[in-house]
């Protein structure tokens, strides 16, 4: 018997739907060796959301849906890089408790798991960055594991949400760890909804509910997978190496272009602690673009900066010894003060 949202569930077909609707699990659970192997069973909705994509060829093109595609493409890659990374995982800036709930939603639909499962997976990436614990280590688990298998173990696919305790005070976003099939399933609707409505208004746009669905959620959210993959693998596999990290991790401009700025992996890695991940003006960082266009407006504030001192290695290419603990910008954190 294994235990599931603090009851034990005999692990059958049952147990396994059950694990796909309510990610809550026993904070006590223990891992052992076969926790760690992939499980294609695990995949099976990833599979499924892949398989949809086929879709494509009964219902078409048009410029409305793949421009509705690259709108929740780039909307929901802010989400995840701009937000979940870098402020749920990393808290490089501060915002409202509404704000926070807002892009903890959109970066939960686009089917990545809830901000609190990711950001608690993301900060124990940088505590073991390329060393056995790792959980996405080309070096360690091969390149199809660190890019998407790994996700599948019982080991990783269970929430650790506990461990954030920053944030674990916020219901609204327990909820939607718990529940994160709420987000994408509402997206899906509303895109398909979308279709229909459009095809009624608009019948000039060409357009309809199920090619609305299948561009809009499907291939948007797939392109969205493997966008967000590449930074656990390419990122640490393709690309130039601007510090002397203890891990593999490089920047590449290819992938900071479709990730909205997270290519410059070895300049984060290096230092973690701040919002902004192109360190030179020209190593182009969408997200850290948008957030400081939001701290403008007041929606965000207190970002922090890359220091002075980064700064001073950063324009001579050196590359030092230095490393940033991790452990202090990770299991130090002062709890949050009420958000407004």
């Amino acid at each position: 018997m294994k235990t599931f949202a603090g009851k034990k569930v005999k692990p059958n077909f049952l147990s396994n739907i059950y694990r796909w609707v309510d990610n809550d699990c026993d904070p006590q659970a223990v891992f052992g060796p076969d926790d760690r192997k992939a499980s294609w069973k695990r995949l099976i909705p990833f599979w499924i959301i892949h398989l949809m994509c086929l879709a494509v060829f009964w219902v078409g093109f048009s410029r409305v849906a793949f421009g509705v595609a690259l709108g929740l493409y780039l909307i929901r890659m802010f989400a995840i890089t701009g937000w979940y990374h870098r402020y749920f995982s990393h808290r490089t800036f501060k915002t409202s408790r509404a704000v926070q709930f807002l892009f903890a939603f959109i970066g939960n639909s686009a089917t990545q798991r809830g901000a609190l499962h990711w950001a608690a997976h993301h900060r124990n990436h940088h505590r073991f960055s390329d060393q056995p614990q790792d959980p996405h280590s080309p070096r360690q688990q091969g390149f199809w594991k660190s890019h998407m298998l790994w996700f599948s173990t019982r080991e990783n696919s269970t929430s650790k949400s506990h461990l954030l305790k920053d944030f674990i005070r916020f219901p609204e976003l327990m909820f939607l760890d718990r529940f994160d099939f709420v987000a994408p399933f509402a997206l899906g609707l509303c895109t398909l909804v979308l279709g229909i409505v459009l095809h009624h208004l608009l019948p000039s746009w060409h357009t309809n509910g199920m090619q609305m669905l299948t561009w809009g959620f499907f291939i948007s959210t797939v392109a969205l997978y493997h966008g967000t993959f590449s930074i656990n693998s390419l990122g640490h596999i393709l690309g130039r190496r601007r510090f002397n990290t203890e891990d593999d991790s490089k920047n590449s401009m290819l992938l900071a272009m479709v990730t909205l700025g997270e290519g410059w992996h070895n300049n984060h890695h290096h230092y973690p602690n701040t919002v902004r991940q192109g360190f030179r003006w020209w190593e182009i960082d969408v997200s850290y673009y948008l957030l400081w266009m939001m701290s403008k407006m007041g929606l965000v504030w207190n970002l922090k900066p890359v220091p002075k001192h980064v700064w001073a290695v950063s324009k001579n290419q050196k590359n030092p010894a230095t490393l940033v603990s991790i452990l202090s910008e990770v299991e130090e954190l002062q709890p949050l003060p009420a958000a407004a």
